[in-house]
């Protein structure tokens, strides 16, 4: 399993590909974890991937985390 993280080649700041559209699989709310399993993307909010990463993270093939972004300055 690979965990991505992308940065901006000209910068260096991070590049984030989820967006405001994406939404948690669980509950609608934004969405900033980004798990493939079986050839699907699960999207989940930081709050139910946290909950469901240990499970998910054991079947994954990927796993993208932009919970960080909570913690940046706006």
């Amino acid at each position: 399993m690979t965990t991505l993280t992308a940065h901006n080649e000209t910068t260096g700041a991070p590049f984030y590909r989820l967006t405001a559209a994406d939404r948690c699989d669980s509950c609608g709310a934004q969405a900033y974890i980004a798990a493939e399993v079986n050839g699907s993307e699960l999207l989940f909010c930081a709050h139910h991937g946290r909950k469901y990463e240990e499970k998910l993270r054991a079947v994954a093939t990927s796993w993208h985390d932009e919970t960080a972004r909570l913690n940046d300055e706006a």
